[in-house]
This record gives structure tokens, C-alpha cells and sequence, in this order.
């Protein structure tokens, strides 16, 4: 064998420390043999040393070597920002050229990682550069490193991450592909929340960046809410800027904002950004006043107290004015009737206003009917459970509430056992559709039946559930702004009684005053679509008609056709695969919707201008160079020793590490047992002989 290496190795007879007192012995012991120029001082000397020579044992080891070839990383970054203007082409031919030159040095194994920020998560994370070059590196000794080559515009997100950590063993090298100098405008959202209370604002932060124009200039920024008609903005530029936005109903709200374009514009995809804010109610403030007492006012209160986010205000009127029985007035109730508190001055205040077998008795004046009605019109919301007095003179009917009733009363009443049903109409309404016990495919009723039923003609809106003899029982209708439920029996209870098995009385009720609310999930014609993780879920009502295929806007301007599976009457679903994050648009020709999946202001476009700010400071930290490829080109390659620069000028060092394996040893003794033993004797009588002359 052909030794590529000759080393000495020593084996020690004795442990290091006893060698070395030995040693130190025999020193002092030689030095003062010396000093007195004894006879035989210097053969005394040679056997002690070679005493202390043979106790260390020497071997001549000869090793047989591979050399290993060194690995250089090269990191191409392929995100959303670098397809921008040259950007690509400058990457293929940076690329071409590294791939050629590397290819003519010896000893190197390349070892390229293509990153992207592509896909829901990439879009949120960013350029994440350094973690690709670290799971690249995993596999490779620091002492094969030869270097980092990263072709990138420099917008990468996790180098304060790398700064942080263990820094590459190698050198570092950039070659940035945009151009020095480059500015574009752009729209940051500085602060927004996640949820608003319905009926109130929330303030949105928001900030227009532009290099290229004076601070505090105006420029406009457009508004959306839901897809409706923009509403123009006078915002200043490089300034932060608080919208006040109002949160109209429960559920998602989306919030587009878009920036006109500035004068020097890499993109215009940061121009716009996308807010999704969800809409909750505080508290549901409900007023529930009984016209009388009877066995189901209990239900009621019942029902509405055992919801932990209503607040109750329940009024009975127990003792109507005419009646003259010599009582005082100040014990006819614990507390005055706040009339003109709950119906003039804070009547805006409530979410839902009941009337339970209300009765005109002349407690509410016929101007605070009109309010209430007004109310409805304006907005608010009315459920009407009406007993026996319903179809008499004393009927709600005949003052201005009656304007906004859905039904009029005939003045006859049933008084007969049903089961209530669910219409046609019914089992599309989101309300009362798959109510448990409702009977499948228009079959009997398992719930209990009802004995009261008010009739009524001049019906309008929905409706929902019939009584006896398909009489309308339960009509939902909209007025002006308002909703209105009206409910034409007071035997409801009957089912919180659990007569004859009972019936969904608490669903049936939750439902409804959710209607009433404007709640999404009990919309009955609407276009809604939900974001699941890479999923994306098309949800449709409607009371009449077929249900035509969702075309899908994509966030790129594309659009595809997706076909609903229908669930039941009127109720159809579909399941889209999403890849990428932003805002879609959804529309059945009738009704439209918007669902912000994933990122919805990526980090990868929230700035596009090429810099050399990120990765400057890791590239001097680990003896890198930088340099723009569109002004000096790419840089030559040189292979440099560990202890040299290894960039210059117009030049990137890959550092020569000089690794190797050891394939085969050969040891042989320096100093066998033999010859020490014969050349210590041979010392000692020559110290004999010249001591004996």
C-alpha cells in the first residue's frame, strides 16, 4: 500500500502522568550528571531517555485516504415576487450560468433547493429561504460546506430567524435580481380587529406606502362592504389613517380596500387589501309583553331566561284600567308601567319586541303603536302569539300595528284537535326545514297535537307551518326594513308540557327569533361559502326554484363552474379544492357572496422591491459577497482555502475544505521491544565502561 499519509502514534506502557514524572526524573537526573561532568554522563543520559522513548511506545502509522468533495447549496427563490418584471429571465440565466461554472470544478457536489410561496400557508409565511437552506444542510458536515449561493430579489421573511441561530459554516453569497433603487405603492393594514358588535362600528388602521410621493399628500382609497358599491376615501399617503367601518349584521363581514395607483408601480396586487371581520351580538334584548295571564306565559319566559345571551324585559298586564274595584294605585303593581321609557325613549334599544295574547285595553296609546310600528319599518323586529282576543274588537289587529302584521283575523276561532305541519314552503325555510318529529316527505307529525287556531285571511309572506285544515299557523314576512314572525295559537306551550310526546317548542322558537335577528345561518334565500382549510364550502337556499350551478371567482381573475348536490328542498352544497389564498367571488346569477380564504394579505406581495438590506447583514457575518445581476452580471467562482476572503470584487469564493475518509491504517512499532531492550543495554555498558576507565 501506498501511504497518502505518514503520521507518528504513540501507545504509552503507563499512564501519561507516570510517564511524564519519570521523564522529569530522568531530566533532572541527566542535568545534574552533566553539571559535575561525571564519566559516562552523557551514555547515562541516552539510556534514560530511551527508557522514557520505549515506556511511550511510538508506531509509525501510515494511512491510505479519499478524498470527499466538498457540497455548495444553491437556493433559488421562486416566489409570487420574483416573477416580476425581469426578475425571471435573470433568474434562468444566473441560474445557467452558476450550473456551467460549477460544473468545471473539480471535487464539488451541487445541491440546489428551489423555494416557493406558493399555497395557503406560503402565501401567509413568506419567502421562507433560510429554513430550505437549513433542511438542505441537514445531511452535510460543516467541515464539506463550501458555500451558499441564494438567487433571490431579497425579499425573504425568516433571515432575523437565521441571524438568531447558528449562522451557515460557509460563506453566504446573494445575487439579487431586481433592480437597485426600485419603489412601489402599496396598502398595509396596521391595525383591524377580528370582531365587531353588530350594529356598531370597528376601526380599521390603515397606512398608503409610497416612496415616490411626499408625505401627507391625499390619494383615494376605495371601500367595499359585502361586494356593495365602493365608497371612496380621501387618504394621506405614508401617513397611518383610522376608518370608522360599520358591522351591519352577524357572521363575516369582508372589508375590501384598493388604492389607486402611484406614479412608479412594480404590481398593483398591494394596492389592495382584504379585511374579514366577524360580526356578534352583545346581548339579545328582547321586550316580551303578556296582554294577560294564562298557562303558557310560563313557556315563554322560560324559554327566553334559559338563554344565557338574552335580556329579558317581561311585562303582564294584570288588571286592565276599566276595571274599578276600589284597590290603591300604588299597590295595583311592584313597579309603574314605564310606558313611555320602553315605547318612545328607549324602544330602539331591543332586538326583538313580543306580544303575547296582547288585548287592546288602552294601556299602550295608539301613538306608541305607531312607534312600534315605525320600528319594524326601520328595522326592527316583532313576533306576535295571538290567543282568543286576536279575532275580537280588542284585536291588535285594528290599531297601527295591524299595518305590519302578515295576517288579518277572520274573527273565527278553532277550537279542535291538530297536529301543526310543516308546508311545502316550509320544508325549504330554513326555520322550520328537518324540525325534528316534522314527518319525512310531507308524512305525519310525531308531535303532540294543539287545540286553538286562530284563523286568518289577507296573509302575506311565508308560510311555515299550518294548523288545522292547512289554516296558515305560522307566517314569516318582511317589512320595509323589518321582519315580522306572527304565530296564530297560544297552545305552544303544550309542547314544553310534553303533551303527547310534546314537539321542538325551544327550536322552533330559537330558530325564529334567530330569523328575526337577521341571523346568516337562518337566511331562506341566500349564497354562502365558508373556508375549511384548502377547502372551500358552497352552501344555497332558496324558497322557490331549481338550484343552478356557483360560478367561482378565483382571486387570479380565473372562474370555474361548480355543480351543487342537493341536500334537501331548496338546499344544495358543494365542495371546491382551494390552493390559493385571497378572495373569491361566488355567484348563482341571483345571489352573490364573498369568502376570504387563507392569507389575505400575503406577507410575499405586502413589498415587492428588490433590496439587499435582508440579507446583507448575514452575508458579511459569514465572509459572503452581494451583488445586483442586472448591473455587474454573476460574479466569476474561485475555490479558496478556509483561512482566505472568500469574496472580492467581481468574484465569490467556494471555500476547498480539503475532506477526506480513511480507507486503510498501517501501524508499525518505531521502537520495538527488542531493539529498546538492546539498546538500553547497550547505553547502561557503555555507562559501565567509561565509569571504569
Amino acid at each position: 500500500m501506498i501511504p497518502d499519509a505518514i503520521d507518528i502514534a504513540f501507545g504509552p506502557l503507563l499512564p501519561w502522568p507516570a510517564i511524564a514524572v519519570l521523564a522529569a526524573a530522568a531530566a533532572l537526573l541527566a542535568g545534574l550528571v552533566l553539571w559535575r561532568r561525571a564519566r559516562g554522563g552523557w551514555w547515562r543520559t541516552l539510556a534514560l531517555a530511551l527508557l522514557v522513548l520505549a515506556l511511550a511506545n511510538p508506531s509509525i502509522v501510515a494511512e491510505r485516504r479519499e478524498p470527499r468533495s466538498d457540497v455548495v447549496v444553491v437556493a433559488v427563490d421562486r416566489s409570487a415576487s420574483q416573477e416580476i418584471g425581469e426578475r425571471p429571465a435573470r433568474t434562468e440565466a444566473a441560474l445557467q450560468e452558476l450550473d456551467a461554472r460549477l460544473a468545471r470544478m473539480p471535487d464539488l457536489v451541487v445541491e440546489r433547493v428551489v423555494v416557493s410561496s406558493r399555497g395557503l400557508s406560503g402565501a401567509e409565511e413568506g419567502t421562507r429561504l433560510m429554513a430550505a437552506v437549513r433542511e438542505a444542510l441537514a445531511d452535510v458536515p460543516e467541515h464539506r460546506l463550501a458555500g451558499i449561493i441564494a438567487i433571490t430579489d431579497g425579499q425573504v421573511h425568516d433571515v432575523e430567524a437565521a441571524m438568531a441561530a447558528e449562522q451557515p459554516a460557509g460563506p453566504f453569497h446573494v445575487l439579487l435580481t431586481g433592480e437597485r433603487g426600485e419603489q412601489d405603492r402599496r396598502l398595509r393594514i396596521v391595525r383591524a380587529p377580528s370582531f365587531g358588535m353588530v350594529d356598531k362600528t370597528v376601526t380599521v388602521t390603515l397606512e398608503v406606502i409610497d416612496p415616490a410621493a411626499p408625505t401627507g399628500s391625499a390619494t383615494t382609497v376605495l371601500m367595499g362592504i359585502d361586494g356593495a358599491e365602493a365608497i371612496p376615501l380621501a387618504v394621506p399617503v405614508n401617513q397611518e389613517h383610522s376608518v370608522e367601518v360599520p358591522i351591519r349584521h352577524g357572521g363575516q363581514t369582508i372589508l375590501e380596500f384598493a388604492a389607486e395607483p402611484g406614479t412608479r408601480e412594480l404590481v398593483l396586487d398591494n394596492n389592495r387589501a382584504v379585511i374579514a371581520v366577524n360580526g356578534v351580538r352583545d346581548r339579545l334584548r328582547v321586550l316580551l309583553v303578556s296582554g294577560e295571564p294564562h298557562a303558557g306565559e310560563r313557556t315563554w319566559r322560560d324559554i327566553l331566561k334559559s338563554d344565557p345571551s338574552v335580556d329579558l324585559v317581561h311585562f303582564t298586564i294584570l288588571r286592565p284600567p276599566e276595571k274599578q274595584d276600589g284597590t290603591p294605585i300604588r299597590e295595583l303593581s311592584l313597579i309603574a308601567f314605564p310606558i313611555r321609557e320602553l315605547f318612545e325613549l328607549k324602544l330602539a334599544d331591543f332586538d326583538l319586541i313580543i306580544f303575547d295574547r296582547y288585548r287592546r285595553r288602552g294601556v299602550l296609546p295608539r301613538m306608541y303603536m305607531q312607534n312600534i310600528a315605525e320600528y319594524v319599518r326601520n328595522g326592527g323586529a316583532l313576533l306576535e302569539a295571538s290567543g282568543p282576543t286576536f279575532a275580537s274588537r280588542l284585536s291588535l289587529a285594528r290599531t297601527p300595528i295591524g299595518d305590519v302584521l302578515p295576517a288579518q283575523p277572520t274573527g273565527g276561532i278553532v277550537e279542535q284537535g291538530f297536529r301543526p305541519r310543516v308546508t311545502a314552503l316550509g320544508n325549504r325555510h330554513p326555520v322550520t326545514a328537518e324540525l325534528a318529529g316534522a314527518g319525512a316527505d310531507g308524512g305525519e307529525p310525531t308531535w303532540g297535537r294543539w287545540f286553538r287556531q286562530i284563523e286568518a285571511r289577507d296573509v302575506r309572506g311565508n308560510v311555515v307551518m299550518s294548523g288545522d285544515a292547512e289554516r296558515p299557523l305560522l307566517v314569516l314576512d318582511r317589512v320595509g326594513e323589518g321582519r315580522v314572525a306572527h304565530l296564530l295559537s297560544d297552545h305552544l306551550w303544550l309542547w314544553s308540557r310534553g303533551y303527547e310526546g310534546g314537539g321542538p317548542q325551544a327550536e322552533l322558537l330559537r330558530r325564529t327569533a334567530h330569523w328575526l335577528m337577521r341571523e346568516p345561518d337562518l337566511e331562506e334565500d341566500v349564497l354562502r361559502a365558508f373556508a375549511r382549510g384548502d377547502q372551500l364550502e358552497i352552501d344555497r337556499r332558496t324558497l322557490e326554484g331549481d338550484l343552478p350551478p356557483v360560478r367561482v371567482e378565483l382571486p387570479d381573475g380565473s372562474s370555474r363552474e361548480v355543480a351543487l348536490e342537493e341536500l334537501g328542498p331548496g338546499h344544495g352544497t358543494a365542495t371546491l379544492q382551494v390552493d390559493r389564498p385571497g378572495l373569491y367571488r361566488l355567484s348563482d346569477g341571483v345571489r352573490t357572496a364573498l369568502v376570504a380564504v387563507g392569507a389575505l394579505n400575503p406577507v410575499e406581495l405586502s413589498d415587492v422591491a428588490a433590496t439587499e438590506d435582508r440579507l446583507r447583514p448575514l452575508s458579511q457575518a459569514t465572509g459572503g459577497g452581494l451583488q445586483w445581476i442586472g448591473e455587474d452580471g454573476v460574479p466569476a467562482l474561485r475555490r479558496v482555502s478556509a483561512d482566505r476572503a472568500a469574496a472580492g470584487r467581481g468574484w465569490f469564493g467556494l471555500r476547498a475544505n480539503g475532506d477526506y475518509v480513511v480507507t486503510g491504517v498501517l501501524t508499525i512499532p518505531a521502537l520495538p521491544a527488542a531493539l529498546a531492550l538492546l539498546l538500553l543495554l547497550g547505553g547502561l555498558l557503555m555507562t559501565w565502561r567509561r565509569e571504569g576507565d
